[in-house]
């Protein structure tokens, strides 16, 4: 009878185990996949990395992972402000051309001998006008966001070519290209200066009230006027705010290459756009953070510098890209259906 008694609880405990463990096994599967889900982005970095890894060796190196995270910081910048925007339900076309017009400018004024701090302040506010005036005709104009921001677009790239002759600007101080290419301790001066406005990114969508209101108007943009919300207002800030990161990323960049060329970053909305995509920030507006973001810039920054060292044209980069956007917005419409 000891015996048996004996040999039932031993079957007891191994199933207990056995489902202890299945249940841990269950436990971990969903984890992963819940992971995959939320932080798809991440694990596509990841991968990324691995695979440009394997196919050169020039990939992992100490000068050009510097180099990724100098060309990141400048999308960083910019991605942290179109996310914004987007999850407003909007979208701004305008930020390559209204960042070649600030940075024109401001190399303009430098080269004429301005003081640096108030070079770089006309140039924030040029950037922040712009945004403003994107927000003003959204809202009051009720001209559809993609239509304000591609005229903008336009308007701005036509100011900068008009104000340096459509020729580069050169001759600035040190003082000024210390921004884009300088480094504080062993960081390179503009991957601080884009990890401070990701921080501060974060703080005002998780921590703070305009980051409340945003997600309410992408969410349902009627009922949060209806609950009293000024809509309009929050939409130009959104926007202002959009076009002083779009100012600031034209400093850094111009900084960094030492000159003001009025026909830089063409092209790069499309970038900014796919990496918040790729990031999990909805089209429709609502849904997103910034955490995604920052691993779609990534992505499309380590994309396009893996390509490179693969020696694979322009031409076929740019068409990789577009792919790459048309698939991250049919995984966002597929997820919602």
């Amino acid at each position: 009878m000891d015996g048996n008694l004996i040999e039932k609880q031993n079957k007891s405990s191994l199933e207990v185990t056995k489902m202890s463990n299945n249940t841990i096994l269950q436990y971990i599967v969903q984890f992963v996949i819940k992971q995959i889900k939320e932080r798809g982005s991440l694990i596509g970095l990841i991968l990324l990395c691995i695979t440009f890894t394997f196919l050169t060796d020039k990939f992992l190196n100490t000068y050009n992972m510097i180099n990724v995270a100098r060309q990141s910081a400048v999308n960083i910048i910019l991605a942290v402000g179109m996310t914004m925007v987007i999850l407003t339900g909007g979208i701004d076309l305008s930020v390559g051309a209204v960042l070649a017009l600030v940075g024109t400018f401001v190399a303009g004024l430098l080269s004429k001998g301005t003081n640096l701090i108030i070079a770089l302040m006309i140039g924030l506010i040029v950037g922040t006008l712009f945004g403003i005036f994107n927000g003003l005709c959204v809202t009051k104009a009720k001209i559809p966001p993609f239509i304000t921001t591609l005229g903008s677009m336009v308007i701005a790239r036509s100011i900068g070519l008009i104000y340096s002759g459509g020729y580069p600007i050169t001759g600035m101080p040190k003082s000024f290209t210390f921004i884009g290419s300088g480094y504080i301790g062993i960081f390179p001066t503009p991957v601080i200066i884009a990890s401070v406005i990701f921080i501060l990114g974060l703080f005002l969508l998780n921590s703070s009230i305009i980051g409340r209101y945003i997600y309410a108007i992408g969410g349902n943009e009627e009922a949060t006027f209806l609950s009293g919300v000024n809509v309009d207002q929050w939409k130009i800030i959104v926007y202002g705010i959009a076009g002083f990161l779009t100012g600031l990323a034209g400093i850094v960049l111009t900084a960094r290459m030492n000159s003001g060329q009025p026909t830089v970053a063409a092209g790069i909305e499309m970038d900014i756009i796919a990496a918040v995509v790729i990031g999990g920030t909805s089209l429709s507006g609502g849904e997103g953070n910034l955490m995604g973001t920052l691993f779609g810039t990534l992505i499309i920054t380590v994309l396009n510098n893996g390509l490179t060292l693969l020696n694979v044209s322009p031409y076929y980069q740019g068409a990789i890209i577009g792919i790459v956007i048309l698939l991250a917005v049919w995984l966002d419409r597929k997820k919602k259906s």
